[in-house]
């Protein structure tokens, strides 16, 4: 079983979703049968990631070969240190959400669970492979499940932000197939591994070409991970999603930005020749505009799933500029804030949803309304949560942030990112703070005549479960960034795929 590893955290979902949709599972009178299934689903999940890190630590990383098909014709899955722990935020995220659903969430639709877990299938495998046809399998595989999840329940908001998503992501999709023929006609090859010493040979047209094809992968990514200009569905399309649904989508953004990572790491990196870091003209002027325009929607937020939305575009846009920093150092930084960024975000879409549920019609507007039922519970996971997204310490956010801005160097790229972020966390704390102000004492009324129900108990275990996880991070940041520190060195060594899969039985 150990051998089969990196194979089993799509396995596991996508064999769990499909016996979710069979009896004793199936049937709205099953749903206590279906809760067990699902928690019990995300906690191997999470082990499977514990131990897939455990042996890549051990072993280092691990090229999987699909029905011993080897590459470049086979279907290849690479296990490095990066995707081990992007599989393991993965696995933690759902549980977090999972049980947040018990809450009822789960109940407006017979089909919540099994299509969560196809959603952690397509999320882990997109992960996981090492070949560019089966990232845009995989990328089918979750939007086709986040196209259900966004209407879970139902409404007319939900119907019309999915209308405009889903729009959007067929067009992604043909920019993604339209790249892949043109880089597969000048390479022979979409292994990334292959395509990654067949690439500095190109010349002349085909030179061309594959700058036009690696261009549109950008593009493709950047809609992924809502990178300005293609940002506009984010905000809605986050907001009118369910909570646990949002908090899930948290890190669907990662996807995009894990992509550019890699493909631009590994294939159009450094040892690309004439196309080298061809990218990062655009790319640092699109990160500093995303974190921008993300501070700018926090700031004009008129609720708190909006001010959840729009940090996740700052957590993309920061993510982007550690990317454009390039080293291994910024991407060791990188990966640790996408960590804390992805949790934080998912957190307070939670929050929104609980807090809104206390207010009446006026559910999380920034407006007065009903006191909430239990204000002492909400303000302070509000208050922490808070203080864990703009980076206050002791907590994972002033670790994320500070091991980035270290890891800009030259006076021009330390120029740009600590003015950008330093002046991006200042409005934050100013948007949070009018934000708590207005849902916790501006209100009309007393509480104590509300028909408002408390939270529930797997509400505060989901948002407690994830906001935990900060300090966590905190205490443990050096292991953390050790990690990390080695992610990015294996990301950064372009040879090391290619001589991983030769050492395993591939062939180029």
């Amino acid at each position: 079983m150990m051998d089969h590893l990196p194979i089993l955290p799509i396995l596991v979902p996508l064999i769990g979703g499909l016996l979710l949709l069979l009896p004793p599972f199936a049937g709205i009178e099953r749903y206590v049968n279906r809760r067990v299934a699902a928690a019990f689903l995300c906690l191997l999940q999470i082990a499977i990631s514990i131990a897939l890190m455990a042996k890549v630590i051990d072993a280092g990383p691990i090229m999987y070969a699909v029905g011993n098909w080897q590459a470049p014709f086979g279907i290849i899955l690479y296990a490095d240190s990066l995707a081990a722990l992007l599989v393991f935020l993965t696995g933690f995220l759902g549980l977090a959400s999972t049980l947040y659903s018990f809450a009822g969430t789960d109940r407006e639709g017979r089909y919540f669970h099994p299509v969560m877990q196809f959603q952690l299938m397509g999320i882990t495998g997109a992960f996981l492979t090492h070949d560019l046809f089966n990232l845009f399998v995989f990328f089918e595989v979750l939007l086709i499940a986040s196209y259900v999840l966004l209407v879970h329940g139902g409404g007319k908001q939900r119907t019309q932000a999915n209308v405009h998503y889903v729009i959007l992501n067929l067009v992604g999709s043909a920019i993604f197939l339209i790249a892949l023929g043109t880089l597969y006609g000048t390479t022979g090859t979409l292994n990334i591994a292959d395509m990654s010493l067949k690439i500095s040979t190109l010349s002349g047209g085909e030179q061309v070409l594959a700058k036009v094809g690696g261009m549109m992968l950008l593009v493709v990514f950047g809609l992924k991970a809502a990178m300005l200009p293609l940002h506009f569905w984010l905000p809605n399309t986050y907001s009118a999603a369910s909570a646990p649904v949002a908090a899930l989508f948290a890190i669907m953004t990662k996807v995009g930005i894990y992509s550019i990572f890699r493909v631009f790491t590994v294939i159009f990196g450094d040892e690309a020749g004439a196309l080298s870091n061809m990218v990062l003209p655009w790319i640092w002027p699109l990160a500093i505009l995303t974190v921008i325009v993300g501070t700018i929607g926090v700031l004009a937020s008129p609720n708190l799933r909006n001010i959840a939305a729009n940090t996740v575009l700052i957590s993309v846009g920061t993510l982007l500029m550690a990317f454009a920093i390039r080293g291994p150092e910024a991407s060791a930084a990188a990966f640790y804030y996408a960590l804390h960024s992805t949790l934080i975000s998912a957190v307070l879409f939670m929050l929104a949803d609980m807090i809104g549920q206390q207010r009446g019609k006026a559910f999380d507007r920034f407006v007065i309304a009903k006191k909430v039922t239990q204000p002492a519970l909400l303000g302070a996971l509000f208050f922490v949560a808070a203080m864990v997204v703009v980076g206050l310490p002791p907590f994972s956010g002033f670790i994320g942030k500070v091991v980035i801005l270290q890891s800009a160097a030259s006076g021009l790229d330390k120029a740009l990112v600590w003015s950008t972020i330093l002046i991006s966390t200042l409005l934050t704390i100013i948007a949070l703070a009018r934000a708590g102000t207005t849902l916790f004492w501006r209100h009309a009324g007393d509480s104590s005549n509300s028909e408002n129900e408390s939270a529930s108990v797997w509400q505060v275990v989901g948002v407690t479960l994830l906001l935990v996880a900060s300090p966590v991070m905190a205490i443990f940041a050096g292991p953390i960034t050790e990690y990390t520190a080695t992610a990015a060195t294996q990301l950064h060594d372009v040879r090391l795929p290619v001589s991983v899969l030769q050492l395993q039985g591939g062939s180029q």
